[in-house]
C-alpha cells in the first residue's frame, strides 16, 4: 500500500494515510500537495500528480494532554530496542515498571521501560537504586513523530526532512504542486 505523509498547515508531520485518502483530502480541497512521486495517478476523470507529503489547507490543533496508549512495539522503539539499563541490544527484551506495580507503579510512559530479560530478573520487586542499577534518563511519553515511523515500514527519503526538523523552526518549500496536472 502506497503511503503518503500528512503534515498540519504548519508543516508539522500529522499523520501517515494512504493514497486514497489522500486523493480524497485533494479533491475536497482541504490539502495540497507540497511533493509528488515522478509517475503520474491515472484515473478515469484525468491524470493527476502521485502525492508523497501533502500539507492541509487549515491547521488542524493537536491535543498535547491527551497521550497516545502505551504499546510494547512503541516503547521498544522509544528506547532505542535495546536494555535502558546495560545497553544490550541483544538477547530477549522485556518491558520493566521502573516503580513495581506492587509498590504502586502504573503502567504509564513515565514508569515503564525496556529491559533485558537479565537486567528485568536482576532488579525484580524492587527500585533501581535498590540494586545500584541506573537510569540513564528517566523515561518520558515519545515524540508524536515515532508513531509516524511505526506506522510505515520504511520510511522514505524524502520524508526525513519533514521528520528530522521536527519542532524547530522551517521554513516551507518554494511553492506547491496543483492538483491538476
Amino acid at each position: 500500500m502506497q503511503h503518503v505523509l500528512v503534515l498540519n498547515a504548519s508543516y508539522e508531520p500529522l499523520n501517515v494515510c494512504s493514497l486514497r485518502r489522500a486523493h480524497v483530502l485533494l479533491i475536497k480541497g482541504k490539502a495540497e500537495v507540497v511533493e509528488t512521486l515522478e509517475r503520474p495517478l491515472r484515473a478515469a476523470a484525468g491524470t493527476y500528480p502521485w502525492p508523497h507529503v501533502i500539507r492541509l489547507l487549515t491547521y488542524v490543533r493537536v491535543p498535547r494532554i491527551v497521550q497516545r496508549k502505551i504499546s510494547r512495539r512503541a516503547l521498544f522503539a522509544r528506547d532505542g530496542w535495546r536494555c535502558v539499563y546495560c545497553g544490550t541490544a541483544s538477547g530477549r527484551l522485556t518491558l520493566d515498571h521502573v516503580i513495581p506495580r506492587s509498590r504502586g507503579g502504573g503502567s504509564e510512559w513515565e514508569n515503564v521501560v525496556t529491559s533485558c530479560a537479565p537486567c528485568n530478573l536482576r532488579k525484580g520487586n524492587r527500585l533501581p537504586h535498590e540494586i545500584n542499577m541506573v537510569l540513564p534518563q528517566p523515561p518520558r511519553p515519545p515524540a508524536p513523530v515515532l508513531f509516524i515511523r511505526l506506522a510505515t515500514p520504511k520510511i522514505p527519503q524524502r520524508w526525513e526532512h519533514y521528520l528530522s526538523s521536527y519542532g524547530q523552526a522551517q521554513s516551507p518549500p518554494p511553492e506547491a504542486v496543483p492538483l491538476a496536472a
